[in-house]
């Protein structure tokens, strides 16, 4: 009764926070959460049963600084990788074994007649140099007569558990965890789990186990959202208590735990259920959930986005992280923590990521005083923790504009990591920079997908890593033509990895996958929770989804996209990344993709001026010869267009160049 009246408390004083805040100005672009429709059931299909279907070489492109792409598998459609900002553990690695392993369901063009429901793996023994894939482990067969399988399995978790000493990749297992459709939460619904393991090393040495759900015990499984497998080797699994039995969707205010341990002599694992307390003051679902543990296994975290009404700045406006930590490899969990974000007692890395110029173009004067501003996490996130047992939220972090929604436009988000010092009693953020666009809607507006921001750790734990898809090109405002988008980050030495454009250095997060066949096609990326590190060099496993077509339909059959050699090295940490207290000051000059790229025609390349100045702009080709220029002219503060003819051009890799006043900024550019 007490928990409640405080929760009503805050909600009161939540709602005087509103009615004091500042006017935002109006035609801002805003979201809100997605309400993900449901989908359940795929017609039964004729499947096949099979074992590493093909083999996989590295395909080399002409220049070094690309990284490389290969195609190692295939699933009837794209929904595998989660739905809706739904990230799961699709990619992971095992720096001990040398071995990186890629979780999906099957069919498509690697599995001819292959069935969505079933399972499979491919994987990388020599740090993913080299593939094999489509290794199938799971094949749904439970079929009455219906049109439908009722084990088939859908958005699968997975991880790699390595028994303590073994060195061998294939005396390790590959673990999964996934929602079926089983419909015990009432007809035609979700309820079951499907889990279980199969041995690297002996293709048919599988088991895999069926869990209905739990009705009459308040135990309404859904579709698990975060999974991860521990140095201890344990299976921590979050899902949201849902109950589906009226037909809609009721969330229950709490989360189901699923604890595997593993069990020797029935050589697998053995899973434990409990419920923990997760009320929202509006008893809505929270965003997502996640769950990770630090590199020895001994202090975790439970994390999810929501509104608790325990930060009272941000009550009925506002998502926030909220954790439960363990410092005993999880036999006990703290009550819930929750991270204020804005206000008085806000983070001083949130509250000084806009500019002044920012906060000029969002509000209505009289302008508010930045502990004034209410702030809010996006709807995806991941979490990692560090050598020191401290928890790193990657989040997308921006205004709230109504209540529970982002100011999207840009760029007036930021791509994130909330970290603390001290194990969660105080926090920081790193600003890795700012998405250009926000949300993606594939085909037709019917499927929407964010900047799924995800967070990755060497081995140690010493360094994190902070990816997200983000669109950048001229007049574009959805992101439907993704890249991946990756800042690095020294948690011992509190530095950020810096681009480097002819000499001068730019505090930015790097593009992956520009002037590779993944650039504007990187559909739905997702990062590896850990790399692969040797001499202080981390590679980290990233994928996305191809469908072959110029737009993304995550109904269509896709393949597989591994990038293969994206690293950081020790020489690439150059920014300093703690900035709580000081003021984030606007660029002079920002200079975007050219547009189309590659270019066999008109390209135009979009420049954004904070004050009026002279600029000039240059091509020049590999020989460093200049190829076209414009002349240095006066030019206003706001964005402004470089159109030019690359037909006249030969085909191949170009530079060019705008120097605005003192500061000068190159890019690549294609013409083919």
């Amino acid at each position: 009764m007490k928990k409640s009246l405080l929760l009503v408390l805050a909600v009161f004083i939540g709602f005087a926070v509103i009615a004091q805040r500042h006017t935002i100005k109006p035609n801002l672009r805003t979201e809100k959460a997605i309400n993900a429709q449901k989908i359940a059931f795929e017609p039964t299909k004729a499947y096949s049963i099979g074992q590493a279907r093909n083999v996989v070489e590295p395909t080399s492109y002409k220049n070094s600084d690309f990284v490389t792409i290969v195609t190692f598998g295939s699933a009837a459609n794209g929904y595998t990788y989660g739905y809706a900002g739904g990230q799961k553990a699709i990619i992971t690695a095992n720096n001990d074994l040398n071995t990186v392993t890629h979780f999906h369901r099957m069919g498509g063009t690697a599995d001819p007649g292959g069935y969505s429901g079933d399972l499979g793996y491919d994987i990388s023994t020599d740090g993913g140099m080299t593939w094999t894939a489509m290794h199938e482990i799971y094949v749904a067969v439970n079929n009455a007569g219906g049109t439908y399988y009722t084990d088939a399995a859908r958005y699968p978790n997975h991880g790699i558990y390595n028994p303590i000493g073994n060195t061998d990749p294939n005396n390790a297992y590959v673990t999964y965890f996934a929602p079926t459709l089983d419909g015990t939460n009432g007809a035609g619904s979700w309820g079951g789990y499907a889990y279980g393991r199969a041995k690297i090393g002996t293709a048919n040495d599988t088991i895999r186990t069926l869990k209905p759900s739990r009705p009459d015990e308040g135990m309404y499984q859904y579709i698990p959202d975060g999974y991860c497998v521990t140095a201890l080797g344990d299976i921590w699994v979050v899902d949201f208590n849902q109950d589906w039995t009226s037909g809609a969707i009721v969330y229950q205010g709490t989360m189901i735990i699923n604890h595997g341990v593993w069990n020797a002599a029935e050589n697998d694992f053995v899973y434990t259920e409990e419920l923990i307390d997760c009320p929202t003051t509006d008893n809505s679902r929270p965003a997502l959930g996640q769950v990770a543990f630090s590199p020895d296994g001994m202090t975790g975290y439970i994390c999810v986005l929501a509104d608790n009404g325990e930060v009272p700045f941000a009550t009925g406006v506002s998502y926030y992280p909220i954790l439960w930590k363990t410092t005993d490899a999880g036999a006990t969990w703290s009550d819930p923590i929750s991270v204020t974000l804005g206000g008085p007692d806000g983070i001083g890395g949130v509250h000084n990521y806009l500019s002044d110029d920012d906060i000029a173009a969002l509000f209505l004067p009289p302008l508010p005083a930045r502990e004034e501003i209410p702030f809010t996490t996006a709807f995806d996130f991941d979490i990692s923790v560090d050598y020191a047992g401290n928890p790193h939220i990657a989040a997308v972090v921006g205004v709230t504009g109504t209540a529970y929604d982002i100011l999207s436009a840009y760029p007036f988000t930021a791509a994130m990591d909330i970290t603390s010092l001290d194990g969660g009693n105080t926090w920081i953020a790193y600003d890795c920079g700012s998405p250009y666009t926000f949300r993606g809607l594939f085909p037709d507006d019917t499927y929407s997908e964010d900047n799924r921001i995800q967070i990755s750790r060497n081995p140690s734990g010493t360094k994190m890593f902070v990816s997200w898809i983000a669109t950048y090109l001229p007049g574009i405002t959805d992101n439907n033509q993704p890249d991946i988008w990756t800042r690095g980050i020294d948690v011992v030495a509190h530095t950020l990895t810096a681009r480097d454009s002819s000499g001068v250095l730019l505090d930015q997060p790097i593009n992956v996958t520009e002037f590779t066949e993944g650039m504007w096609q990187a559909f739905m990326g997702t990062m590896s929770d850990v790399t692969i590190e040797s001499n202080g060099v981390n590679t980290i496993p990233m994928t996305y989804l191809s469908t072959g077509a110029s737009t993304f339909d995550p109904a269509a059959p896709v393949v597989f996209k591994y990038i293969q050699d994206f690293k950081f090295s020790e020489a690439d940490y150059l920014i300093t990344g703690i900035n709580d207290d000081i003021q984030k000051t606007k660029a002079a000059i920002s200079v975007g993709q050219n547009f189309p790229n590659p270019a066999n025609g008109e390209t135009t390349v979009a420049v954004t001026l904070k004050d009026a100045t002279t600029v000039s702009f240059e091509v020049i080709n590999m020989m460093g010869q200049k190829v076209y220029d414009v002349p240095a002219t006066n030019y206003g503060a706001g964005i402004h267009s470089f159109s030019f003819d690359a037909s006249t051009l030969a085909n191949g890799v170009y530079f060019y160049t705008v120097t605005a006043g003192e500061e000068k900024i190159t890019k690549k550019m294609i013409v083919k």
